[in-house]
């Protein structure tokens, strides 16, 4: 044999054996795509607990706001009564 169809054959065997052990099985890609997928559903599980938590939050931001209007409200209602009555004392002092 010749030194050229010697390496010809050395190439083509080595690109071959190259070629073969690039091929992924398919058992392979499953078991990694089932890996990939538990770690999606463990980041959806805590996105579904994050979101919880957010609404949650919010509720609860809501109803402090609807507290804090209400008593604004009141306060409103008896600054007007307060002013009111200082009035009337300041008159009834005044005369005296």
């Amino acid at each position: 044999m010749s030194l050229g169809k010697t390496m010809a054959l050395a190439g083509l065997t080595v690109a071959s054996g190259l070629s073969l052990s690039a091929c992924a099985t398919e058992d392979y890609v499953n078991q990694h795509i089932a890996t990939v997928n538990q770690r999606i559903d463990g980041i959806e599980a805590r996105l579904g607990q994050v979101e919880g938590t957010a609404n949650q939050a919010n509720q609860t931001a809501q109803s402090a706001a609807a507290s804090a209007q209400n008593a604004n409200q009141r306060l409103d209602q008896l600054t007007g009564r307060v002013d009111s009555l200082e009035q009337m004392v300041t008159k009834h002092t005044a005369r005296h």
